[in-house]
């Protein structure tokens, strides 16, 4: 009842690859044959102090077969050096191209990355988004050079007028000394405010001639 009703459990994916495994079983069978070369060293160096004592003992036939005993262990110890060699360079091969398909996988989602933002932005749009860019840039360039040319002399002295109007308007109705003196602030000369709008039509004037040769 409990597994009809309970929540099954999912068995959890395993992260260890065909390759993984391989690697580990050439590095076990790797292993063994360290371990089977150890013996074998072991026992030559057995059978070479027991020949040298059957031969101190004037049993030189059993000297003899000892030694080719350890000849032939020799020629074992030289084949599971070549064996060894062997699964070395397989397990180093397999983990290598491990790591040539995860590059391969990387450089796949990098590209498959790549042409969705390409499909999002196309040369097309692109070129579409600057032309528009441009050409905004450039109406805004001819409102202001059609701006800076419509206004007349007079025109620019009216500006000035309404401008001291405004500064004239932002002063505290209260500035009266406490004593009830006036706080107005001395006239500005005519000769100050005539050469101060014959520069503003200098500046407006240069500005307009380089608005025109940008243009």
């Amino acid at each position: 009842m409990g597994n009809i009703f309970g929540k099954s459990k999912t068995k959890p994916v395993s992260r260890v690859t065909e390759q993984d495994k391989a690697v580990l079983q050439l590095k076990q069978q790797r292993d063994k044959l360290k371990q089977y070369q150890k013996r074998i060293e072991l026992s030559l160096e057995k059978d070479r102090e027991l020949a040298k004592k059957c031969l101190a003992n004037g049993r030189k036939e059993r000297a003899k077969t000892l030694l080719r005993k350890k000849k032939y262990q020799e020629k074992l110890l030289s084949n599971t050096d070549a064996q060894l060699e062997t699964l070395e360079k397989l397990a180093s091969d397999i983990e290598f191209a491990q790591v040539e398909a995860q590059v391969v996988t990387g450089l796949k989602v990098g590209n498959e990355a790549l042409k969705k933002v390409n499909e999002i932005l196309s040369i097309d749009e692109v070129e579409q988004i600057l032309d528009e860019t441009r050409e905004s840039i450039e109406k805004q360039q001819e409102i202001d050079a059609l701006l800076n040319g419509v206004l007349t002399e007079e025109d620019e002295d009216e500006v000035l007028a309404e401008l001291e109007d405004l500064i004239g308007a932002d002063q505290p109705k209260e500035a009266e000394r406490e004593d009830g003196s006036d706080l107005r602030l001395p006239d500005v000369p005519d000769e100050e405010l005539v050469a101060e709008r014959k520069r503003k039509e200098k500046d407006t004037s240069g500005s307009s001639k380089k608005v025109a040769l940008e243009a």
